[in-house]
């Protein structure tokens, strides 16, 4: 019996990253995003490549009533969760200064960063703890996973609202990490840095400049999905399990303070 990993946004970027990653360890996958097209050609790469079976649904996960009708749907359908990558996220769909920020843009990209996470991962989570000691659960063991951002700590004023998405998406996962300490669910967050993505796409030139001239990493070079997916893989097969709460920042030395 795999071990089942249910990643949201994973039909492009690092949500695929993420799914091809688990598949690769022998991980069942459930994939969610609203691309159906992209996630029925990772169903079928996962399953000719790495012979394991990947549910997908197409789902978007920032629209609280959707959500709830896909649980009740579904919820008895799908395998039961070991692992849960809360990856789904947008970007703003121009970037402001914080005194041009709109309403309509702080409520949409707050819905599927931030609101539409947290309701999920109590769906998820409740249901993990209504099936405590069965088989599954007992054979392999639950955690969650949360990716934010390094704009979870850092501030970016022409995107002031996804920064605050982050922010508040950090504070789910130590809240999380907290809650389910008892029942021995241990819970992370993974902080990306600047990956190499189609939400990055538009905005190549200007980080290209910041990586490759200005030193803005101290390894100078984008980051890539398989980078996170390596992070989400080793969290997955225990390596921290002693580490619940803890931030792994895959950024190319992005944080590190210099002078």
């Amino acid at each position: 019996m795999n071990p089942v990993a249910l990643i949201t946004g994973a039909s492009r970027g690092i949500g695929r990253g993420i799914a091809e990653s688990l598949a690769q360890k022998g991980f069942e996958i459930v994939a969610i995003a609203r691309d159906i097209q992209n996630l029925q050609v990772l169903k079928d790469e996962v399953e000719k490549n790495f012979h394991v079976r990947c549910h997908i649904y197409s789902l978007d996960i920032g629209d609280l009533e959707a959500q709830e009708i896909w649980w009740r749907e579904n919820s008895e359908k799908i395998p039961q969760i070991n692992l849960l990558v809360n990856n789904a996220g947008i970007a703003p769909e121009k970037r402001l200064d914080l005194l041009e920020t709109t309403p309509q843009s702080y409520d949409k990209v707050m819905e599927t960063n931030l609101r539409g996470p947290f309701f999920f991962t109590q769906k998820i989570v409740k249901s993990m703890l209504a099936n405590q000691g069965s088989p599954e659960t007992i054979l392999h063991k639950r955690r969650l996973i949360f990716i934010t951002s390094i704009s979870a700590n850092t501030a970016s004023i022409n995107r002031g609202e996804y920064c605050i998405s982050k922010a508040g998406l950090s504070m789910v996962a130590k809240l999380y990490a907290v809650r389910l300490a008892e029942f021995d669910i241990p819970v992370f967050e993974i902080r990306p840095g600047i990956i190499a993505t189609d939400m990055t796409a538009g905005v190549k030139e200007k980080y290209d400049d910041l990586i490759f001239n200005k030193n803005l990493l101290l390894q100078r070079r984008w980051g890539t999905p398989e980078d996170i997916g390596k992070c989400v893989v080793a969290i997955a097969e225990g390596a921290f399990d002693y580490a619940t709460g803890a931030i792994f920042e895959i950024n190319g030395g992005f944080s590190v303070s210099r002078l």
